[in-house]
């Protein structure tokens, strides 16, 4: 496999320290170690790869599925856990422009159909995963943020036929949402949750259903054969009618060729603290559950658990490697504290990282891959996996099947990846982009 950082990155280094493993228990699957045949080989077992896995097996299709290492080891089981409208980095101008008004409101709606699968999915599984808040609060950080708030609250209707709140600055602290901010906007529309016991319900139904689930089974070769794929993992042969690929920011340059510049891994660092007492969540004024952002480009993102941790995450990192992964840590700590000052005196005994996926077209891709026959991906969700990633799976196992999909599938996420610019150095050009984002947050 070729990757785009170094080793470290696809290490044990980075997601040392994650609560999540700590919260809930999957039962290991064993490795792959002897030549088979499948209908569909699914290579990533986190959210994309497994509601794909499922939904194939539950139409009656033979479904193995790889993962290189264990369940949800990627950024399905190392997220900050908000299930929330997302999965683009594009303005609703620049939707427009591409696909027009009604393209812009397909799109968003998509979003919206996101979060309600993975809400319909966990009624249907009777899943216990933490979950709270009511949708989801943005927070402005600059006084200069609350008229872009205002005007994002009036096109929510169209874009998703929601219920909106938009909270003045005075009132902040009366919704138990206190700190250095400037006025927020509530969407009604999403959910917390707790990642891990997501997936560990997602495992236990899909081998339920027949899926065969290999871990610590990294594919190393993807090659075209005259019926099917033949697919290499640790000298053994697993050959398929058809492959989705779901690996998103842990993917390969080269599993297939036509990957290799098409995707862009950034790096995201989550802090958890210990429990915090009422009177500490009354001393800084953030007794909300609900998940919140706020509104820089490097955005900050955060919520009050159930059982009273609070969990702050943070975007930009730039670098790999253990002192780079310290510093990471560091910052998130630092802007912790200047967000909370009540909170300098709290532990924060949880810490980690795991990268978000981007693409050049800044938009979701869920669909055939070009010039492959019987390859299929989803990836590239900007830091909004749990929805997004979950609903492209469902996507995945229709089109897979050959079946015109019943969930929406608009225009805006069948654009094939497209290159960026600098091809294999691309990374050369983030600490610019974040320097220049750096700079506009202020």
């Amino acid at each position: 496999m070729k990757r785009l950082f170094k080793a470290y990155a696809y290490g044990e280094g980075p997601r040392a320290g994650c609560w999540w493993d700590e919260t809930a228990d999957i039962p290991a699957s064993p490795a792959f170690d002897t030549d088979q045949r499948t209908d569909v080989a699914i290579i990533g077992a986190g959210f994309t790869g497994l509601v794909a896995a499922l939904e194939l097996a539950r139409a009656g299709i033979r479904v193995s599925v790889l993962e290189a290492k264990q369940v949800g080891w990627g950024a399905s089981g190392r997220n900050g856990g908000f299930c929330c409208l997302g999965g683009s980095m594009l303005e609703d101008a620049a939707l427009d422009k591409r696909f027009g008004r009604q393209g812009r409101i397909d799109y968003r709606r998509t979003e919206l159909a996101a979060v309600q699968f993975v809400d319909a999915l966990i009624g249907e599984l009777g899943l216990d995963v933490d979950r709270h808040s009511d949708g989801e609060t943005v927070l402005a950080h600059r006084p200069k943020d609350v008229a872009p708030l205002k005007s994002h609250a009036a096109v929510l209707r169209e874009n998703y036929g929601v219920e909106h709140d938009f909270i003045a600055a005075h009132a902040l602290a009366d919704h138990g949402l206190a700190g250095p901010f400037h006025g927020a906007l509530t969407i009604k529309a999403g959910f917390g949750l707790n990642p891990r016991k997501y997936l560990g319900g997602l495992v236990a139904a899909a081998q339920k259903s027949g899926v065969t689930l290999y871990e610590s089974s990294p594919v190393t070769s993807l090659d075209r054969e005259a019926e099917g794929w033949a697919l290499q993992i640790d000298g053994h042969i697993l050959r398929a009618d058809q492959v989705v690929l779901a690996t998103n920011g842990y993917s390969s340059e080269n599993i297939p060729e036509w990957l290799a510049g098409r995707y862009l891994p950034s790096q995201s660092n989550v802090i958890v603290t210990r429990p915090l007492s009422q009177d500490e969540l009354d001393a800084a004024g953030w007794t909300s559950m609900q998940m919140a952002y706020d509104t820089r480009n490097l955005l900050h993102y955060f919520r009050l658990m159930p059982d009273n941790r609070f969990l702050f995450g943070m975007r930009g990192g730039v670098f790999t490697g253990r002192h780079a992964e310290q510093r990471a840590r560091a910052k998130a700590r630092k802007d912790f504290e200047q967000m909370f000052p009540a909170w300098r005196n709290v532990d924060t005994p949880y810490g980690w990282s795991g990268m978000v996926c981007l693409a050049r077209n800044m938009l979701p891709f869920v669909g055939p891959v070009p010039d492959y026959d019987g390859l299929w991906a989803g990836m590239c969700y900007h830091g909004n996996g749990v929805a997004m990633g979950s609903y492209s799976g469902a996507l995945l196992a229709q089109l897979v099947q050959g079946k015109k999909p019943d969930l929406p599938y608009p225009d805006a996420i069948r654009a094939p990846l497209k290159r960026f610019e600098l091809g294999r150095f691309r990374r050369a050009a983030m600490p610019f982009a974040y320097g220049a984002f750096m700079l506009a947050d202020r």
